[in-house]
């Protein structure tokens, strides 16, 4: 009998489901051999296995005489994820514990290139809209150009798009490209002239404790009267950097930043693979959305090197255009790839510090840009 419910099963399997146990394999493949984001993009590529599988134990199921069963997976989406956006609200405690705000505090005019390096969201809803997705969807595909997966998946979810499994994996597969994606851009639209702009050596100023206190609070204040709806994300985000920065609450902020965040990022990836079932993300929209992305994290590049290069037009001292490109919220890669490059342009020209001030700064652009699209699509 059990080999007859092997054959039952091996014959139930679709076209689209092997495909998607190929997607799972190099989602696998991209987090073990390339380093590539391994905490999201691994448990979210075996996940999209799991709930491929036929009649698979983590989905609901129904059968004659036992009644409904309930999966893990699916559960776990319901509970975490489409009921209260709680799992990916909740690692922003985590992600605000990690981050230092001191270098954007030494240098607040980082503040405006991270705002800049948004613009890839705002081209990539209207390229999808024009492509014909409708405008909840459009804005969710855009929020692939916040350059932060959470954003993404949160966004998506309230706004009840149907592709918030493929908006998942361009968000997270692109931040890991990041290293690879921005050179290229970088380059394309940049003068070597430019690329050896000299950043002046300043001595880092002294950030005091009460500053790096009330600078989370009023953020979280601005923010909330600005962009209501981004309070959940902005809040988050503060209120887990307060823990890092009060002094007072050591244990509380080491285990936000190690403990608290690897599990929710566990949970996180696995949960989200949900939305990776063969019926909703083998589709066309799905290869639209994937090129999409791609376009928003190029624009979110263009938007933030072009601002720099439009400033320099105005200001004595000259900005390197390319630590416009820091600006997106991919914290801390983009700031390492402006290092390395202009490192590799000038061995005695760091611009380590004004870089990571940059991606700092977007990491806050990009939860209020989710703010205000929710407050104006929902």
């Amino acid at each position: 009998m059990s080999l007859n419910f092997l054959w039952v099963n091996l014959l139930a399997i679709t076209p689209q489901q092997i495909v998607m146990y190929v997607v799972g394999a190099v989602l696998i493949w991209l987090a073990i051999e390339k380093g590539f984001e391994p905490a999201l993009l691994m448990p979210m590529g075996f996940g999209a296995i799991l709930v491929n599988l036929p009649l698979s134990g983590v989905m609901n199921q129904f059968s004659e005489g036992v009644g409904e069963t309930h999966g893990i997976i699916q559960w776990l989406f319901e509970v975490g994820i489409e009921a209260s956006e709680a799992m990916p609200i909740l690692l922003f405690i985590g992600i605000g514990a990690m981050i230092d705000f001191g270098p954007l505090l030494s240098n607040p005019k980082m503040f405006l290139f991270g705002a800049a390096a948004q613009f890839g969201i705002f081209f990539a809803i209207a390229a999808a809209t024009l492509l014909g997705f409708d405008l909840k969807d459009a804005a969710s595909i855009g929020i692939i150009g916040a350059a932060d997966g959470p954003t993404s998946i949160l966004v998506s979810q309230v706004l009840g798009s149907q592709y918030v499994g493929a908006i998942a994996v361009a968000a997270y597969s692109y931040m890991a490209l990041v290293p690879i994606i921005q050179p290229v851009v970088i380059k394309a639209i940049t003068t070597k002239k430019e690329r050896l702009i000299r950043m002046p050596h300043v001595k880092a100023k002294t950030i005091s404790k009460r500053t790096r206190i009330l600078f989370p609070i009023m953020v979280t204040l601005i923010a909330g009267l600005v962009a209501p709806m981004s309070v959940s994300l902005v809040g988050f985000l503060m209120f887990g950097n307060l823990l890092r920065e009060c002094g007072v609450l050591k244990r509380l902020s080491e285990t936000a930043q190690n403990e608290f965040a690897n599990i929710i990022t566990l949970l996180l990836g696995i949960t989200i693979s949900f939305s990776m079932r063969a019926e909703q993300f083998v589709t066309l929209n799905t290869l639209m959305i994937i090129i999409l992305g791609l376009l928003a994290f190029v624009f979110d590049t263009f938007g933030g090197v072009m601002f720099a290069k439009i400033l320099n037009l105005f200001t004595k001292n000259k900005v390197n255009p390319m630590i416009g490109a820091a600006g997106i919220s991919a914290f801390p890669m983009a700031a390492r790839v402006v290092q390395k490059m202009g490192l590799a342009e000038d061995k005695e020209n760091h611009l380590l510090m004004e870089a990571v001030g940059a991606n700092v700064s977007g990491q806050i652009a990009s939860v209020v840009a989710g703010g205000v699209i929710l407050g104006f699509f929902k």
